[in-house]
């Protein structure tokens, strides 16, 4: 093993922490050897290659600990099955500039038109920005904030949860709130609600209209979603849903089929 050989390079790069580079190294020697890269565009690449590795590391942990559904992105999301989805606006709300104004999304409509699916795929296109994104259904947020009293960590898992860039809350207004899950979506929405780069996505199977008879304090209730309904874009997703083509026995949709807006 020679000085500046590759198996001699790599114990030096893994104690400097650019392991990134020992993918590449051999492919980028060889386009030094060939003339194609000088000295200096040699050691720019190799950086330009640990860079490069190190932020799809942080992409992957970020989609890690969002906990999204499997598969939920905008590329796997089959648009061309329901033409009625406002494929337009969704394509503008994927440039996420509405996190930075501090705005929110409403995704709703009927079981199965793919509500948690696009939730999730505007959750991946924060992550690969760089967002800190954290995916969740209603009863398990609501649950959270429950055993914050019980343990007395209530306001840090507000402050926790308020800190989140993006947050995804699925299937919200399935049932009626009791009064102390109302006044913790008081205490958690206020944190969040209109703050810039702080971004709230709900998903739900009603209306919006009648998210409001399901809070036992109309007071409460107005407050909190007069606050979500008026920051948010508002997504109607309608027309045939999916499900039935997952059933067992059901093909799914072909590769062509699968597509983003």
């Amino acid at each position: 093993m020679t000085a500046g050989s590759p198996a001699g390079l790599a114990p030096v790069l893994k104690a400097l922490g650019l392991s990134g580079m020992l993918d590449t190294l051999e492919a980028r020697l060889a386009e030094a050897r060939a003339g194609t890269l000088g000295h200096g565009e040699f050691l720019q690449v190799l950086c330009e290659d640990e860079l490069a590795r190190r932020d799809a590391a942080k992409i992957a942990r970020r989609i890690r600990a969002a906990r999204f559904p499997a598969g939920a992105t905008l590329e796997e999301f089959d648009f061309g099955y329901n033409p009625t989805l406002p494929a337009a606006q969704i394509r503008d709300l994927a440039r996420l500039e509405f996190i930075a104004a501090g705005e929110g999304v409403l995704a709703y409509g009927p079981v199965g038109v793919g509500k948690s699916h696009l939730a999730a795929a505007l959750g991946h296109q924060a992550c690969r920005r760089g967002h800190d994104v954290a995916f969740t259904t209603c009863s398990r947020l609501l649950a959270h904030l429950a055993g914050g009293h019980a343990d007395r960590s209530f306001e840090t898992r507000v402050r926790k949860l308020a800190r989140i860039t993006l947050l995804i809350c699925d299937d919200f207004a399935m049932r009626e709130f009791t009064a102390a899950q109302a006044d913790d979506l008081y205490e958690l929405l206020t944190e969040r609600i209109g703050r810039p780069g702080r971004s709230l996505i709900l998903t739900s199977n009603r209306s919006p209209s009648d998210w409001y008879p399901l809070f036992p304090n109309a007071v409460v209730g107005e407050s909190i979603l007069d606050r979500v309904l008026n920051t948010s874009h508002h997504l109607l997703l309608d027309g045939k849903s999916y499900r039935p083509r997952r059933r067992p026995g059901r093909p799914g949709p072909g590769p062509a089929a699968a597509r983003p807006p």
